[in-house]
């Protein structure tokens, strides 16, 4: 999983912080004592476990005679809530929530190589070392974002899976548009843009052989939420669903409709492909027509107006010397008017 707004690491939240964060989730106050009789633990516990969580997004107030009390509780994941949601596409999907990794892409990953199936989700409530393309990371205020993995295998070959990074892409448009989310747009190769800036990730990593089968990890990363603690790390543009829609969608219902999403996605891609996705990929790309910059991993840079993608994902650039092609490997798209690409 991968931010490129936000450049900083930090630890995960205690395993007692979590289950005392829980306890809070309704917003109400609760008294230290009573905490500490029900945890077994001392109330001196329970003040070191909550002293940090301002670094994670969240306010909570400590009020003498009356306890505890969050004043933003995050919503937590839940599998069986998520599953409701799924309905019949339940059956293809293995979720699993985590209160913390690392990283939920190499976790991901370890369990591939040990056969864990196709559809297996994990959903991380808080990732302390994301990673994604060009090295960034993603971090984000306690239940302020959807961060997830998910493996799917393929009977082809990784040589075929070329352009599913942007098929994904266009799963995340139709369920946010599903949602009533509307304004929002794809940046090549792997980005989802608000008028105000990026709103989430994709990172694709793939094994296997060049004729099949194969297997992917797609790590997702969507911001719902941002707050000061957050935007004090962020360098470039970035925007949230608190931003663009007044009822922010529950996070579990969010996850299960882009699972949904994924399944069709992927089952199309399957028979036939990016060529099949790619005319909806181009209609909700943000640079489409636009006279952007890439930036090469030489250092240099090539101006064109973007005109596309090839049926392989690669980004079609009209230069000066004619149509150029570029695959996505460490190239940069710069340039897109976020302001006005959706």
């Amino acid at each position: 999983m991968k931010s490129s707004a936000i450049n900083m690491q930090q630890d995960a939240p205690a395993a007692l912080t979590f289950t005392l964060l829980r306890h809070l989730a309704d917003g109400k106050f609760h008294s230290g004592e009573t905490l500490a009789r029900q945890l077994g633990i001392s109330r001196a516990s329970i003040n070191n476990a909550l002293g940090s969580v301002s670094d994670y997004g969240l306010i909570l107030h400590s009020v003498r005679g009356r306890g505890y009390r969050l004043i933003n509780p995050p919503q937590w994941l839940d599998a069986a809530s998520i599953r409701k949601h799924l309905g019949t596409a339940g059956s293809q999907f293995h979720v699993e929530i985590l209160d913390s990794a690392k990283s939920s892409n190499t976790l991901l990953m370890q369990r591939a190589v040990h056969g864990a199936p196709s559809g297996t989700v994990l959903a991380v409530e808080w990732q302390s070392d994301g990673r994604g393309r060009l090295g960034r990371s993603w971090h984000s205020s306690l239940g302020g974002s959807l961060t997830f993995s998910l493996l799917w295998r393929f009977d082809c070959g990784l040589a075929n899976l070329s352009g599913l990074s942007l098929a994904i892409g266009v799963a995340l448009i139709r369920a946010l548009h599903a949602l009533a989310i509307k304004d929002v747009c794809l940046k090549w190769p792997n980005d989802l843009l608000g008028a105000r800036g990026k709103l989430g990730g994709i990172l694709i990593e793939a094994q296997g052989d060049m004729l099949g089968p194969s297997v992917i990890i797609a790590g997702i990363g969507l911001n719902l939420s941002l707050n000061e603690t957050t935007l004090r790390h962020i360098n470039q543009p970035v925007t949230c669903l608190a931003e663009m829609t007044a009822a922010v969608p529950e996070r579990n219902h969010l996850l299960a409709t882009i699972l949904r999403e994924l399944h069709q996605v992927f089952g199309v891609f399957s028979l036939h492909g990016f060529a099949a996705i790619r005319p909806d990929w181009e209609k909700h790309h943000g640079a489409q027509g636009q006279s952007v910059q890439l930036l090469l991993p030489d250092g240099k840079s090539v101006a064109g107006i973007a005109c596309g993608v090839t049926d392989d994902g690669s980004l079609k650039l009209e230069t000066a010397q004619g149509i150029r092609l570029f695959n996505a490997g460490e190239v940069s798209l710069r340039g897109i008017r976020v302001t006005e690409c959706c």
